[in-house]
């Protein structure tokens, strides 16, 4: 029996609890988790945004060590350490076979299996496939990615969702160039990846914009050169910043009507958005036909930061390295389990960058 974070149902309050996990068998691996990150999307299945089977163990950015293999693994052993993948592609399909992996029809198909079970025997799903907020989890082969050597595993559970999203909108998606001007809305755990990420590829101008004045420090410990506090003015405010123009790119981290219009509005006539926020299928965003024309600017969907995990984490680890980027500055919030639902209400109110749930 392991402690876990258990969602019985979509909008109910999160349950601490023990659950039982099963032996790994043959292609799964049991992992002892180190650290998990708490990231809006977990918010958004508990609050019914994004639809999984439930109840189930939540969690889906995190990092630990292997504590044992079923048959047929290979690629890691017991001891080592690994940083959980929440989307593993399945390499069959259209878009695997087209090299999107980051958009596999088969990423979530884990989700919908029966991951362990409660004292009282009901059966429980692994939220986005790998159920991260639980003191151990187990896994599909696939869903495990060696840990970049050098790099504690406390701060290696970031890289298996904030960082590799913030780095791949700014790198795959928006393909930011040197000496562009970058605004980010949004300052969280991904915003402040967005941010590093803008300053790694030579952005000149970069803008942070948030709700809370308090996120200034933070914006600019990442990498921001300015700061805005949103407001209905905002577009007007990045253009002044920005010689009248407005951005060469802007990244959206909220998942707003308000803040992707905002964002698209905020940037240069043949101005690229790239969206990571996930919104609601309730919540429409308007053009007029005119505008679109008019602006050239182009409006993109970024899933996972358009990313390959095998390919981009060994390029992160280099840059983590070598001091360009800063994993433990997006942590403000060291937690327990009991930690999780505090966690979602700051990231409600829109306080802080990454709650970070501590094992052991």
């Amino acid at each position: 029996m392991v402690r876990a974070a258990v969602l019985p149902a979509v909008k109910a309050p999160l349950e601490i609890t023990d659950i039982e996990l099963p032996e790994p068998g043959p292609g799964r691996v049991r992992v002892a988790l180190a650290a998990a990150g708490v990231c809006h999307s977990d918010l958004s299945l508990s609050d019914g945004t994004m639809r999984v089977p439930v109840p189930a163990v939540l969690g889906h950015e995190g990092a630990g060590t292997v504590v044992a293999v079923g048959e047929g693994v290979t690629h890691v052993a017991p001891g080592d350490g690994v940083v959980l993948n929440w989307a593993p592609s399945c390499g069959n399909c259209h878009h695997c076979g087209i090299g999107e992996v980051w958009l596999c029809a088969n990423a979530l198909a884990g989700a919908a299996g029966i991951h362990a079970r409660t004292a009282d025997g009901t059966e429980l799903h692994p939220g986005l496939n790998v159920a991260a907020f639980a003191e151990e989890t187990v896994v599909a082969a696939n869903c495990v990615l060696p840990a970049p050597a050098g790099i504690p595993l406390t701060d290696a559970a970031l890289l298996g969702c904030a960082v590799l999203t913030g780095y791949g909108a700014v790198h795959h998606s928006a393909r930011v160039r040197a000496g562009e001007s970058v605004v980010v809305f949004g300052v969280g755990g991904v915003g402040l990846a967005v941010l590093q990420s803008a300053r790694i590829a030579g952005a000149s101008r970069i803008i942070a914009v948030d709700v809370s004045p308090e996120k200034e420090e933070l914006a600019r410990r990442a990498g921001a050169t300015d700061y805005v506090v949103a407001s209905d003015t905002t577009p007007r405010e990045i253009r002044r910043l920005t010689g009248g123009q407005g951005a060469d790119v802007a990244v959206e981290c909220v998942g707003r009507p308000v803040t992707i219009r905002g964002a698209w509005e905020s940037t240069r006539r043949g101005g690229r958005t790239t969206v990571v926020g996930i919104g609601g299928k309730d919540q429409q965003v308007s053009f007029n036909a005119l505008e679109i024309f008019h602006w050239g600017r182009s409006l993109t969907g970024c899933v996972y930061g358009n990313s390959d995990p095998a390919r981009d984490l060994p390029v992160l680890a280099e840059h983590i390295r070598a001091g360009r980027f800063d994993l433990s500055m997006m942590v403000t919030g060291r937690i327990g389990l009991d930690g999780i639902p505090a966690a979602f209400d700051d990231m409600i109110a829109g306080r802080g960058g990454r709650a970070l749930v501590v094992f052991g």
